[in-house]
């Protein structure tokens, strides 16, 4: 079995057993498969590219190709107990709507995401001028899906202005956890758990 990214063996981690789990921008699939095999979840995807689709039917997944901005809407109040958006959250349209949508359909949810504030992205903007490129952030400016520049502050900004609650919350340097003392700028990646 693959390990899983650090953000997604998080999420795994506390999810509580024969959940009901939407996972949105579901990738291949790996969470899903492991929540299912390891957590005896009932877990859903909702994917936007169609070769992800076809790899996560083919590993007997259960997911409808969809777009998080538009077809979360399809889906009826609190039919989870978890909706989870991995990465995706800097990739729509309207990250606000998305996170209202999250917390409609699922009890709670995992959002999860690149913090744009990292010292390494500050560094790159500072002292090269550009946007950066790097082992996390692979994709050059012009090309990326990241669309909304999300930051550890901005998002809790969001949470706050929208009356969730967090029940959790990580933060990932490279592949490794750390503590939230100066996370805003130490922190690669942040995954949070929220509800209302």
């Amino acid at each position: 079995m693959i390990a899983l990214r650090p953000d997604l063996a998080i999420i795994a981690d506390n999810i509580v057993p024969g959940s009901r789990v939407l996972d949105v921008g579901c990738g291949d699939g790996a969470l899903m498969a492991e929540l299912r095999d390891r957590h005896q979840a009932d877990a859903r995807g909702l994917e936007l590219d169609q070769h992800n689709v076809a790899e996560c039917v083919a590993k007997g997944l259960s997911v409808m190709q969809g777009d998080a901005d538009t077809d979360l809407a399809d889906y009826p109040d609190a039919a989870f107990d978890y909706a989870i958006l991995s990465q995706t959250l800097q990739t729509t349209k309207r990250p606000d709507q998305v996170l209202e949508e999250l917390l409609r359909a699922g009890r709670k949810a995992f959002v999860s995401f690149p913090n744009f504030a990292h010292w390494r992205v500050r560094a790159s903007l500072l002292w090269n001028g550009r946007m950066p490129v790097t082992r996390l952030l692979p994709i050059a400016w012009y090309e990326t899906p990241n669309i909304h520049h999300v930051t550890v502050r901005d998002f809790r900004l969001l949470v706050a202005d929208k009356g969730c609650r967090v029940e959790g919350e990580w933060f990932l340097s490279g592949d490794r956890r750390i503590g939230p003392a100066a996370a805003a700028w130490r922190a690669e990646h942040a995954v949070f758990l929220l509800s209302r």
